[in-house]
């Protein structure tokens, strides 16, 4: 018996993809129905875990926006200034949700919205809830976010951390003419020390909408300020990304109605505890890296692949995480080694 906490993006996923080989589980998520959110790009690795997992490529490739002519970085010097698309594909958060709950649905996996649950018997994986005790017998994967209830009671020093910058979401309520490429996802900034400017402008324009985002390196705001907002609220601050780009910028804003301002956060891998039953940590509760890496979404989804593999195999599932791990801090320390950032990634 398997028990996942979470039912965002690798829960849901794991959870479908063990009920299609007919192993029993069961996912409990706090909210009432699936999670929505943002946007995010996912790329050619990303798909291949999915659909590994079982998830339908058409179904995935009808609820999201190609990129095909890959990324521009007009803050960075002729003959760096371009990277390739690599099977990156823009999702709306609620649209890729929609896609893996149909999924997980068709495979008859139990989801159980609405149940919070409050401890973790360390020992048994047995689960409280505030509806009381829950069957728990057994391994339980908790991919409950960066917040994650699991990672407090197993290791409460392991604290997310605020990663320097925060980020602002928005959307155009309709199409956007402007001059620059569609078929490129376009970035504009104002370049500081270090892989990442010191502020971003991000933007894709569809024949329906402009996706963007803004990225800004400054202290974080107040948890009570995270959340949506009208965007005149902060289109000085949006405006301020890039003071080359405001005419674009100030385009795009003045067609968006709202915007979404969070702080960006990090879970460290260092001094991690081993992965052991009966809780086994995956996603964001285990090592949320902040979105301007641009691989947290696939990083997920391939800790549901590694799991999925080893549940399915025989394989220890904690030996398979630990290996993820391994995996995981190399790829991370490559880019740094080289000198560059994982822009496309």
């Amino acid at each position: 018996m398997v028990t996942i906490l979470g039912g965002g993006i690798a829960g849901t996923v794991l959870g479908g993809a063990l009920a299609r080989q007919r192993h029993p589980v069961t996912v409990y998520e706090r909210r009432t129905g699936p999670a929505s959110g943002a946007f995010m790009v996912l790329d050619g690795d990303a798909h291949q875990s999915l659909t590994a997992l079982g998830v339908s490529i058409e179904a995935l490739h009808a609820a999201s926006h190609p990129i095909p002519g890959g990324f521009a970085f007009h803050y960075l010097p002729e003959g760096r200034n371009t990277g390739p698309s690599r099977g990156h594909r823009l999702y709306e958060r609620t649209e890729l949700m929609r896609v893996l709950n149909e999924f997980a649905g068709a495979a008859g996996t139990d989801i159980r919205y609405g149940h919070t649950i409050t401890d973790i018997d360390l020992g048994t994986g047995a689960l409280h809830s505030t509806d009381g005790e829950l069957s728990g017998d057994g391994l339980v994967i908790a991919a409950d976010g960066i917040d994650s209830l699991a990672r407090t009671l197993l290791e409460p020093t392991r604290t997310p951390v605020y990663a320097g910058q925060i980020v602002i979401y928005g959307q155009t309520s309709h199409p956007v003419s402007l001059p620059a490429d569609p078929s490129v996802m376009h970035f504009h900034g104002q370049f500081g020390q270090g892989p990442m400017p010191l502020s971003s402008f991000g933007h894709l324009a569809t024949d329906k909408t402009v996706f963007w985002f803004t990225r800004l390196t400054r202290d974080p705001i107040a948890e009570a300020d995270t959340g949506f907002h009208p965007a005149a609220d902060w289109a000085e601050t949006v405006l301020g990304a890039d003071p080359d780009a405001t005419v674009l910028i100030g385009a795009i804003l003045d067609a968006t109605s709202t915007i979404h301002v969070s702080n960006t956060r990090s879970v460290p891998l260092a001094d991690a505890r081993p992965p052991a039953p009966p809780v086994i940590l995956i996603g964001d509760a285990d090592h949320a890296i902040t979105p301007a890496a641009v691989r947290g979404a696939r990083e997920a989804i391939e800790d549901a692949l590694v799991l999925f593999t080893a549940l399915t195999t025989g394989e220890s599932p904690a030996e398979a995480m630990a290996e993820r791990r391994r995996t995981l801090v190399a790829n991370r320390e490559q880019p740094r080694a080289a000198g560059t950032s994982n822009r496309s990634g």
